[in-house]
């Protein structure tokens, strides 16, 4: 009978302190870029529960940097508690902005991403260094009635220039599921970085075809990234062909 008692306090002490372990660790909230949509973290969310993260991709409107962060903010504050906020591609700009003034962002990772300072955009920075290809895959740019135009990259060339090292079948899928941008969001300015006092970690794919691999050198060692991932050969859908290395990225700056 006291064997069993014991057996049963120590038990019931064990799940208490797997519970506060699981409450003390950061939520990781995921703000997909553009031409692409949340299930592109499957492979990165798939490995951070099996290590008990609870995650929510976020779902980016794609419409400006303003309002795509402000989208991201709302979340932000209804989460309690600690939170690493991830942004791949466009969604760097929209984190960099979404995470100001928002006490429980603990860290900020990029993936194969734009962290711009005050006044830069994302097309004067793919534009800083040579090596983006992206401008001529562009089409068809789809008219909006407030006179801009929603952007695509064209299926048939998608694989190579977005997703070069996903599986050809994949990457096809990717290209028909991919969302547009409003062309204005990549020519407007930035507002005050967060990244200027919330630690960051970045990881890229040197092969990247849509920001040049030197672009995101610059804004990782600008940063001052506490760490900084390249991996060799690894496309701008570094997440999906690399997912293991993202979320091991991502659980470092969730102090793992």
């Amino acid at each position: 009978m006291i064997r069993t008692i014991f057996s049963t306090v120590l038990a019931t002490a064990a799940g208490f302190s797997g519970a506060a372990m699981a409450a003390e660790r950061p939520t990781i909230v995921l703000v997909h870029g553009a031409f692409a949509d949340a299930s592109g973290w499957n492979g990165v969310t798939a490995k951070l529960h099996r290590d008990g993260y609870h995650v929510i991709a976020a779902a980016n409107p794609l419409r400006s940097v303003k309002s795509d962060a402000a989208s991201v903010t709302n979340l932000l504050k209804s989460i309690k508690g600690p939170v690493v906020l991830v942004g791949h591609s466009y969604g760097g700009a929209v984190i960099s902005e979404a995470a100001e003034g928002q006490p429980n962002v603990a860290s900020l990772v990029y993936v194969a991403a734009f962290s711009p300072d005050e006044g830069e955009s994302a097309a004067a920075l793919t534009a800083k260094f040579p090596g983006s290809t992206v401008g001529p895959t562009l089409a068809p740019q789809v008219p909006l009635a407030d006179g801009g135009n929603d952007l695509y990259i064209d299926q048939a060339k998608f694989p190579v220039q977005f997703a070069a090292d996903v599986p050809n079948n994949e990457a096809t899928f990717m290209a028909v599921n991919q969302r547009p941008i409003k062309d204005a969001a990549f020519g407007e300015p930035a507002s005050a970085p967060a990244w200027k006092h919330i630690p960051s970690w970045h990881i890229y794919g040197d092969a990247d075809k849509m920001i040049p691999p030197k672009t995101l050198a610059y804004m990782a060692e600008r940063a001052k990234a506490k760490k900084t991932v390249v991996v060799p050969g690894g496309s701008h859908a570094v997440m999906i062909s690399h997912p293991a290395e993202v979320a091991a990225i991502i659980e470092a700056a969730a102090g793992k």
